[in-house]
């Protein structure tokens, strides 16, 4: 009997959806779908459905650097990615138990600020921390422009601030910043991969749909798949746009609100 090769092995480190849609949820059908193995410390339990987030309990720090541990020193992790990290304490936390338990593997950091309905997912005073601690380890960082705008403090409105922003964001120590130009009018959608190297463009047609919950969660895990299957950064990207607008293209039309993509 012939064994089947051991997985790419992602641990997620990110707030769950009760909805499905985005965070643990979306992250966990990503990894999944794409052939790698799903790992996951909770950071957060949401109450949301696709109308919004109504409710947030906090998972305690002591908790958040036990699952890290224990899932790093049994099972081993090749990428991480990170999602929710609510406030300066989780933040820190976090790097600090990557910097311990898992210090060889790529981390794409996807910086959850505020969830698709408006509500803030990150605290006021955390975003200093983001940028400063969490940053520094990131192989890839994924901001869309509200997120780009908050963590480089200019306005992001166009494709030449957005290559502004990612390379004002790789002074903070990302390898790799993929601005997402989602937010930005007309029928394409335009994204920036910004590397010491230099800049490359993606485009696509916008689809015209309220089915976009978890399209920030989701494109940020199929990034980290990709790299824990050995693919390169821009190679990576571009399977996960191309997943992504798929899962877009296909969404099964759920909920009242923003629904979810079909992982």
């Amino acid at each position: 009997m012939t064994i089947p090769p051991k997985p790419a092995r992602v641990l997620i480190v990110a707030g769950s959806d009760s909805g499905g849609g985005a965070g643990i949820q979306a992250d966990i059908k990503t990894v999944t779908a794409l052939g790698g193995y799903a790992m996951t410390a909770v950071t957060a339990l949401t109450a949301q459905n696709t109308q919004g987030v109504f409710g947030i309990h906090e998972v305690p720090t002591d908790f958040i650097r036990q699952q890290i541990s224990l899932v790093a020193e049994d099972i081993g992790v090749d990428v991480v990615k990170t999602g929710m990290l609510h406030n300066t304490a989780v933040i820190e936390t976090v790097v600090g138990a990557l910097q311990q338990y898992c210090p060889k593997a790529a981390v794409v950091v996807d910086p959850v600020m505020v969830a698709k309905g408006g509500q803030a997912l990150l605290q006021p005073d955390a975003g200093a921390a983001l940028k400063h601690r969490l940053l520094k380890l990131a192989t890839v960082l994924t901001p869309n422009l509200p997120e780009a705008e908050a963590l480089v403090g200019f306005p992001v409105h166009n494709e030449t601030a957005m290559q502004r922003a990612g390379e004002a964001l790789l002074a903070f120590g990302p390898r790799a910043v993929l601005v997402k130009g989602g937010h930005l009018t007309g029928d394409r959608i335009i994204d920036v991969l910004v590397t010491t190297t230099g800049c490359l463009r993606f485009e696509d047609r916008r689809i015209e749909t309220a089915h976009t919950h978890g399209t920030g969660c989701t494109l940020a895990s199929a990034i980290a798949t990709g790299l824990a299957q050995g693919l390169s950064i821009d190679a990576a990207v571009r399977r996960a746009r191309a997943y992504v607008m798929e899962a877009i293209r296909t969404a099964p039309g759920l909920g009242r609100g923003h629904g979810p993509l079909n992982h």
